[in-house]
Order: C-alpha cells, then structure tokens, then sequence
C-alpha cells in the first residue's frame, strides 16, 4: 500500500473516531510527558491577546479533481481548488480572521487538510492531521478560522502525504497598514516543479523512490538489494551518478535524462540522475520533473506582467515545489532583497537569489524599457521555468534563455540580516534541542535522530519546550543531501543577527542554529519541506508540556 492510501485510511479512521481520538493522541501515558493539547486553554488564551481589526474575511476552498491547463497545449489531471493552480490569491490585512472552509470533494477515500504556511497561528488550525486535528474526509468540510496578525507572504498548502506535490496550493498575502515600503505595484510568483497527472503521480513517484538506491539494477555488478559499502557511505550520491553506464537502462521518453532500473527491470520514471549543485553542496534533489511554472505557466507559454519603465514593483516569491530549489533572476534588473519568509531584512542588493521549497522572498525591482524573462532555474537540474515581464515593445526570448544575472551576486538567506524591528533580543536560550537529519538515498529513510516519524504515534519523543522560553535548535545534517527544515507556527532568527525565518536550508555535513521565542502554546510540525522527505519520515513534533 502506498503512503498517500496508507495515512488516508489512517486519517479516515480518525475523522471517523472524531475529536476523541484525536484527543488520545495528545493524551499523557504512563511513559511520556503530559502535553498541551492543540485545542487547549492556553491556545484559546493566546489567540485572544493576538490583535485584532475585527474583521472576518470568509472563503471557501473546494478540493477536488481539475484538468490543469500548463499552456503549449499541455494539460496535466490533478487536484487543484476551482480547477486552477496556484489557487486563487488570499490576500487580508493584519489582524483579520480568516474563516476558510475547506471542502473536500476528492476521489475515492482521499482525506486532505490545510496547512497555512508561515502564519503564526492557533495550533487547532495549523491543518496537520493527526496532530491538530482528524483529517478531512471525501464529501465533508471543515473550516479553518483564526486571526493573522504576522504581515507578510505565506501559502497554503495540504499536508497530508505526498499532497504537497499536486495542484492544492494557493498565495496567502497579509498586508501591513502600515506599510513602509514604497512601491507602485505588487506580483506574486509562484514557482512550482510539476510531473502529477502529466509522467505520473506523486505517490507513484514516492513508491518509487522509498525503494531506495539499494533496490536499482547497476547492470548486473553485485547484489541490487545490498548496496555496496562505498554507495551505503555516501548516501545520496549513490543516485546522482552522472555519466555512468546504467547498464542499457535507456532514455526515459519522457525526460530527457537516463532513467534508472529498477530490480524488477522495470524504468525507474521519477529518480532523478545527476542533478548536483554547488550552491546546495552537491545533490540537488531526487525528483525528475518534466515542467518548471511559474504561476501554473511552462516557459513555452509564459505567465506575463504587464507594467511601465521606471515603476517599482515588489515580488512575492513563493517556492510552492516539492523537491526543487530555484535560483530566481529577472533578466537586465537589479533585485533588492526586502523580505524573506514574511519578516523584514536589512536591504540587500542581488542578481539572483536561491530559494527553497517552502520559503518565500520579496524584492523591489524598477522596471526597464522592453521585454525581460523572469527565470526560475531548477538548482542543479539543468532545467527552468520563465515568466515575462512586459513594459514595452520586443519579441519574447527563447524558453531556455538564461540571464546574466544568474551567474551574479546569489544572495542566500546566510548572507542576510534581520531588521532591527523584528531581530530578537539578545538572550541565552534556556533549552536547547539537537536536531539531526539522518538518512540517505540507499534506503530511502530519511529521519531525525535516526528515528522516522510515526503517524500512528504523532507524539512520540516529542522536542519539548515551555511556554516564555528562549529556545535554540542545532540543526546537523549528517546525510549528503539538503535539507530545508520548517517549523510550524513559530517564526525563528538564524544565528544572533541573522533573518527571521520559519524555512531555512541545510547544506550537507553542515550545521545552522536557530533560535525562537515559545509564544505559542500548541503542538507543532518541525520537518523537512522536501515532501518526499518529509513523508519518508523526517518530521518530529516541538510539543508545549502541559
């Protein structure tokens, strides 16, 4: 059974248990801590202090199958909200409720959920089943309603699976009132890698890859389901093997690397292949993706921005994929980094910038005179995706053009600051936890401290903190592959001066500590957004003792 059939039948056994379950799930026993619930008193009492306008804005969100139009004449069956991908922007001010129906309207027995990614919100609408809540089954709803009082740029997301990696995404844009940027217009870009209903789906491509390496064919050179001690030692790169003999496994039809094989014999249609990056410390990711978008959009058919020479204009960049970082340029423009994971930083100048799943980055740009391709390369995967921006007369460039810029000042959230409004007091952390990713390519069992998550047991070995604590997060990547790890409902600072963030990367063999304020009571997700890895098992829970 495959991991999305595996959790629905699961959350479908919760959602049919009701709140009583879910409650058993946070419960203390005779062996673990007591927790607070994520429905708790003390989460009710926090929401109340948030500030408030008073305002509700109502929506509703309907989840069910779409057939998405890529452009080209390329169309892809998915799931998606109103039949379009991304979904519909969401856009409030600071301090407005938001009340969010979610109905699901998927196939078969599918549950679903929303995650509202970035918001610092009350943990009983954080949308991850089980944890916070049962999930959603096919043919109900269930409505998210809190209050967003963080400004900034946030999506929505599902968090249940390999879901991640389908069409059930939308921007969430909370405006300041009281904005100090000064600008005339805003975009909002959303970049995504894109195989569902096009080479396949994402749970068949996460069966695929959970085999591991230690299951492909090296062409009859040793035991296939044993890998060798050199591949078991290096992790990640046992997959990336660029340029070797695949022993006749071929050409993919639909892609244009060697496909991998799998023991069976049968072409291994997802694996990616020597994809690697200096940036992101060698593998860039696992997934072969036969289209980049920019806001649903392959570069054949361009999403386009209609402006003026001279105008300013901030960008939203959210990073929607599921196993790609992107290195973002907009062709014969300087960008200035105003923005990362919704918190301000002190003005940086760039050419390009690296995004990882999960993270987002507002710039300014003043527009020039002409056409100029906004590119999204895929890190390490000698592939992109381009939107255009148009102020003026010219032909389009080629799908494949590649700025300058790239090649330019990269700027990465290590090379940022945190504003003085938002940088955090200086303070000795009265807990600290030492989070190790583990896990490699060979077995496909990515983990923390050696251990995957266990849906069936949501809080087990919980990372514990208390509420008013200074808490610091060692995060060391033991495994060769990169790791851009979330946190749920809190807003970090990497290092002492660094930017607020909720997404940060982790290069390989590399560390990064991180510090928060535990402001908000609750029991919250801590993974890696890469959603293969993060399905594999690397998740761990940051619970509130109760």
């Amino acid at each position: 059974m495959n991991s999305i059939n595996r959790r629905s039948v699961l959350l479908a056994g919760l959602g049919a248990a009701g709140t009583g379950l879910l409650a058993a799930c946070s419960s203390d026993t005779s062996n673990s801590p007591a927790l607070l619930s994520p429905s708790g008193s003390q989460v009710a009492r926090t929401e109340k202090k948030r500030t408030s306008t008073g305002r509700v804005h109502r929506l509703n969100l309907t989840a069910a199958p779409a057939t998405l139009d890529l452009g080209a004449g390329i169309t892809a069956k998915s799931w998606a909200f109103s039949g379009r991908a991304p979904g519909k922007e969401i856009r409030i001010s600071a301090g407005d409720t938001l009340a969010a129906e979610l109905s699901n309207q998927l196939p078969g027995q599918t549950t679903t959920s929303l995650h509202w990614h970035g918001i610092a919100l009350r943990s009983d609408m954080d949308g991850v089943p089980p944890l916070t809540q049962t999930g959603v089954r096919a043919g109900s709803a269930f409505t998210y309603r809190f209050i967003a009082d963080a400004p900034g740029t946030y999506f929505s997301h599902p968090h249940v699976g390999v879901q991640l990696d389908r069409g059930l995404y939308a921007p969430l844009i909370v405006e300041d009132p009281g904005e100090p940027l000064g600008y005339d217009d805003e975009w909002v870009v959303v970049l995504d890698d894109w195989l569902d209903g096009v080479t396949g789906t994402p749970d068949e491509a996460f069966a695929e890859l959970r085999q591991g390496m230690g299951a492909m064919d090296m062409g009859g050179s040793g035991d296939a389901s044993t890998p060798s001690a050199s591949a078991g030692s290096s992790g990640h790169d046992m997959g990336h093997m660029g340029g070797m003999d695949m022993g006749g496994a071929g050409m993919d039809a639909t892609t244009s690397s060697p496909s991998a094989s799998a023991e069976d014999g049968m072409p291994m249609r997802f694996m990616l292949m020597g994809a690697t990056s200096e940036l992101l410390g060698g593998d860039a990711g696992d997934v072969e993706y036969p289209y980049h978008l920019i806001n649903g959009r392959v570069p054949a058919a361009p999403a386009v921005y209609t402006g003026k020479p001279g105008r300013r204009v901030r960008l939203r960049i959210i990073n929607a994929g599921a196993d790609t970082a992107y290195r973002v340029a907009l062709g014969g423009h300087q960008l200035t980094v105003t923005h990362t994971d919704g918190f301000p930083v002190e003005h940086q100048q760039a050419d390009s910038l690296l995004i990882g799943m999960g993270e987002r980055y507002d710039v300014l740009v003043t527009l020039g005179d002409g056409v100029f391709p906004l590119v999204a390369l895929a890190e390490g995967k000698n592939a992109s995706g381009m939107a255009l921006v148009r102020t003026g007369s010219g032909s389009a460039p080629k799908p494949t053009v590649r700025p300058a810029e790239l090649d330019g000042v990269i700027v990465t959230a290590a090379q940022l600051h945190a504003a003085d409004d938002v940088r955090l007091d200086e303070k000795k952390a009265g807990r600290v936890h030492r989070i190790e990713l583990t896990g490699s390519m060979a077995k496909y069992d990515w983990s923390i401290d050696g251990r995957r998550y266990d849906m069936a047991d949501p809080t087990a070995n919980p990372l514990l903190v208390e509420e008013g604590e200074r808490v610091r997060l060692d995060f060391v990547n033991t495994s060769d592959m990169w790791h851009p790890m979330h946190l749920h409902g809190h807003t970090y600072q990497l290092g002492s001066t660094g930017p607020r963030k909720d997404t940060t990367i982790v290069l390989p063999r590399k560390s990064v500590s991180v510090v928060f304020d535990a402001d908000n009571p609750g029991q919250w997700m801590l993974h890696c957004h890469n959603a293969y890895h993060g399905e594999a098992g690397m998740m761990a829970v940051v619970a509130y003792g109760a």
